[in-house]
């Protein structure tokens, strides 16, 4: 159980010339909805790779600013909220402790852990620094993803609660680290047991029901 210190939204905003981006997150004030699509008010620029019912809402630790900040030698995205573009930031938990399909009580909404969060250009073009999609794929330090289960209302400071575990043996951070890094390559038994995954995301089992045919 941790507090939710932040509830963050963005709306799309020039970010790579012609591109646009919402990953410039801002904290809000008071109650806001959270619906099936995510929170209310916030919206996604690139509908191919982002947004949709598995990526309603994205949850990254401030557990990692610290180390980031370190690795980074200090940079002032990282004294404010939603560094990362996330949607809700606290601390104590991380991605070892959370697993695929976990279901937690925000509010009166109910999510559910549906995928990692995969790493993106738009980190190191927004920090303006190569090689953090690498340290990432090599650390896990990706964060996650919820589907909205039951449509509810949140605030900064409500308790994220964890009232069923998913499935146990895959943690985000195994997950991902199976999928993307090259030096925790999955076995062939664990690429099927990924696949099988219900509460896995279906855009990521079939991705990993690609890797078996291939």
């Amino acid at each position: 159980m941790v507090a939710i210190t932040e509830i963050c939204i963005g709306l799309p905003h020039p970010f790579n010339g012609a591109e646009l981006s919402a990953i410039d997150k801002r904290p809000v004030a008071g109650a806001v909805a959270i619906r099936s699509f995510g929170i209310e008010g916030d919206m996604v620029a690139d509908t191919v790779h982002h947004g949709g019912v598995d990526m309603a809402v994205h949850h990254y630790p401030h557990d990692h600013y610290t180390a980031w900040n370190e690795w980074l030698g200090g940079h002032e995205l990282l004294a404010r909220a939603a560094a990362f573009g996330e949607n809700l930031m606290s601390t104590g938990l991380t991605e070892t402790q959370v697993h695929i399909g976990d279901r937690f009580r925000l509010g009166s909404a109910l999510l559910e852990v549906s995928q990692p969060r995969k790493p993106c250009w738009k980190i190191e073009h927004r920090f303006a620094r190569k090689g953090m999609v690498a340290r990432i794929i090599k650390q896990h330090n990706c964060g996650w993803y919820y589907r909205v289960i039951e449509e509810g209302e949140a605030q900064a400071d409500d308790v994220l609660e964890c009232v069923e575990t998913g499935h146990s043996e895959w943690s985000v951070a195994r997950l991902f680290a199976k999928f993307y890094d090259p030096a925790h390559r999955a076995s062939r038994d664990e690429i099927e047991e990924m696949a099988e995954l219900e509460r896995l995301s279906p855009a990521m089992r079939d991705k990993i029901r690609a890797k078996l045919a291939s």
